[in-house]
């Protein structure tokens, strides 16, 4: 699913970002992509999709390890 459209970025592409390493935060997703620097309406949704990212690499790296996985947002 397209989480912003006016960069045409999806949910699998901030997925793939997250596992590899290359973004952990909403600025470096907004750094690599653009998302939410252009009308905004996807800041949400892409907050989500990356939480949600970010716990899922953190539960395949350290499984069983409870550790804080919300994302400051600046």
């Amino acid at each position: 699913m397209y989480v912003c459209l006016c960069k045409g970025v999806s949910d699998k592409t901030i997925a793939k970002s997250v596992a590899s390493g290359e973004v952990s935060s909403m600025r470096e997703l907004r750094q690599q992509y653009g998302v939410a620097s252009q009308c905004g309406c996807c800041k949400q949704c892409a907050k989500e999709v990356l939480n949600e990212a970010l716990e899922k690499r953190n539960d395949r790296v350290l499984p069983g390890t409870k550790i804080p996985t919300t994302v400051c947002y600046t």
